[in-house]
């Protein structure tokens, strides 16, 4: 939350001076010393340095755009300095609006300068910090106009991003046990998932009881997850955002995302092999990004209450404690190769998320957070250019990845759809259209195989020269024959003429995007298979960010069918061409 500014924001109660020499202009030295706390003297700056022997909070000031930015260095000299570019080349300008605020370390004289950037360009309000160590934002693809004062109403709601130092830390857990303890209090919870995931949604769908979206500044964009959260906002009481990875992997990361949105970010950290370098590692989470809202640290997998005392020992007195979560398997969550087992899949699922929900509220994440504020973004209704037309899609245990937002704009376009088991059915529904999402085709092998009916229909329905769309483990159901990492194989629908096989390691991961005739349509690639012999494809993806080649997409007729899972929201265009069938 932003204050009101302090005469003297670096200073505390028994402010200690340091004088540094600082070669400025008087119009700099004017208008800088305010803001900063610098106090003239003579031909030199006096500033004030505070004594804490952590840090303290540094409230930025309001810039107008026709004065050069600064570049703040605590306990050293600030640099009045021309408009700074970036490593793109691009001019990097203060924003008019308020900055937040800044975290002021300690660093001896001895060291070099270490230049903290307020606020930097303002991407539809999305700040990059210099200090991100993972390069510039693309230009090309992120927002390129600033949100205006009026862009549309505000709503207010509890909101928390919970992020971690990397993978497998316990985020899952958390969200889960956080949004299970909050619809327990009678609280209507929605849960997003930062990044591209189907299994953790399903975990959060369980605990929460609401449907869950993914929230990505690049693959969903800008405006649509500006309008989710802004959506969310309106309909429940809390908003919970598991983060992807690591609280900075990724470009976008997690961080980007809290940053554009103003999300406050709770860190979870597995403690389970560490003691006071806890703290050290939360400090770092909560200063690599001065513009991030950092609201405090969760510890997971803690071995006792002494543990748990050191570990809380080790945080610097202005980062917040709040709480841990004991090792144990009761709260768990299982995995396998593709990640977490689906939520279907734990028999016991809603007792383990149960015992969380009991362990959350014992920590002071079981009070509501602050509110965050949402803005409405401005947005086109969606065109129904798929009015009357019946899609019918796969939906069971073997064909389960399908991102909801897929879905919902299906329908919004004014598709009829009609869900079906190729597990279980023995024919398709009446249908013009047929979406084969991804899934676990290998763990049901033999049953999708020994359904030769279904795999007669599909076929059928392909000579008949209607559309069909399969991603993932749809086009391997579509191949010529599957083999199993322990060499065991079976025949399919035999509609591509290639075949794949399971293995041990990833065969492809990450953001990608293919350019269509109409435009690009976005998604991501997961998975462990890969093609024996491969088939001629069409177009190939490619990779976000880099650009080098990803996956093929394979046309035959109105077939399309690759590795990727799309997120049709992203061009719903060139989504109703696929299914519609005419040739994007």
């Amino acid at each position: 939350m932003m204050g009101a500014p302090s005469p003297n924001p670096i200073g505390c109660a028994d402010d200690r001076r340091r004088t540094v020499a600082a070669s400025t202009s008087s119009r700099c030295a004017s208008s800088l010393s305010a803001p900063y706390g610098l106090l003239p003297h003579g031909d030199r700056m006096t500033v004030t340095r505070s004594t804490n022997p952590i840090c303290r909070r540094q409230e930025a000031h309001r810039y107008s755009l026709d004065k050069p930015p600064v570049r703040f260095v605590p306990q050293r000299t600030l640099w009045p300095v021309a408009p700074w570019r970036s490593h793109d080349g691009y001019p990097l300008y203060q924003s008019h609006r308020v900055c937040r605020r800044q975290e002021a370390h300690r660093y001896s004289l001895d060291k070099p300068p270490v230049r903290f950037v307020p606020q930097r360009t303002l991407w539809s309000g999305c700040f990059f910090s210099e200090r991100r160590r993972h390069g510039s934002p693309d230009m090309n693809t992120l927002p390129s106009e600033p949100l205006t004062a009026d862009a549309g109403p505000v709503r207010h709601c509890p909101a928390l991003l919970i992020a971690a130092p990397a993978s497998g830390q316990g985020k899952t857990t958390v969200v889960a046990a956080l949004a299970r303890h909050h619809r327990r209090q009678g609280r209507r919870v929605r849960v997003l998932k930062t990044g591209p995931d189907f299994l953790d949604p399903m975990i959060h769908q369980r605990a929460s009881g609401e449907a869950v979206y993914p929230l990505d500044l690049w693959m969903v964009g800008d405006t649509q997850c500006q309008q989710l959260l802004y959506d969310a906002a309106g309909e429940t009481d809390l908003i919970l955002v598991e983060g992807v990875m690591g609280l900075y992997d990724g470009t976008p990361s997690s961080a980007d995302l809290a940053i554009r949105f103003g999300l406050p970010v709770a860190a979870v950290i597995d403690a389970g092999a560490m003691a006071q370098t806890f703290g050290a590692l939360a400090l770092g989470l909560a200063n690599y990004n001065p513009d991030l809202r950092f609201a405090g640290v969760i510890a997971n997998r803690v071995a006792s209450e002494r543990h748990g005392g050191m570990l809380k020992d080790s945080l610097p007195a202005d980062l917040p404690w709040l709480g841990g979560l004991p090792k144990s398997a009761d709260i768990a969550l299982p995995e396998r190769h593709l990640g977490l087992h689906q939520a279907d899949a734990i028999a016991d699922l809603d007792a383990r998320l149960d015992r969380a929900a009991d362990l959350i509220a014992t920590t002071a994440l079981a009070e509501l957070p602050a509110p965050a504020a949402f803005r409405a973004p401005a947005r086109e209704p969606v065109p129904p250019l798929l009015d009357g037309l019946r899609i019918a899609v796969a939906r069971d245990q073997a064909f389960c990845f399908v991102y909801r937002a897929n879905l919902d704009l299906l329908q919004a376009m004014g598709a009829d759809l009609r869900f079906f088991s190729p597990l279980k059915d023995r024919a398709l529904p009446d249908a013009d259209s047929l979406y084969l999402p991804g899934g676990y085709p290998e763990l049901h092998l033999d049953q999708l195989a020994d359904n030769t009916p279904m795999l007669a229909a599909v076929a059928g329905h392909h000579r008949a020269g209607k559309p069909i769309v399969a991603e993932c483990g749809g086009m391997l159901y579509l191949l010529e024959s599957l083999g199993r990492a322990d060499g065991e194989r079976r025949p399919l629908a035999g509609l591509i003429p290639a075949s794949a096989t399971m293995g041990k390691r990833l065969g492809g991961l990450g953001l990608q995007g293919a350019d269509f005739p109409g435009g690009q349509l976005r998604g991501h690639t997961f998975h462990y298979s890969t093609f024996d012999d491969t088939p001629a494809f069409a177009l190939r993806a490619t990779r976000h960010p880099g650009g080098s080649d990803g996956e093929g997409v394979i046309r035959q007729g109105n077939l399309t069918a690759s590795y990727m899972h799309w997120y049709l929201p992203s061009n719903p265009r060139v989504a109703a061409t696929l299914f519609a069938g005419a040739a994007p």
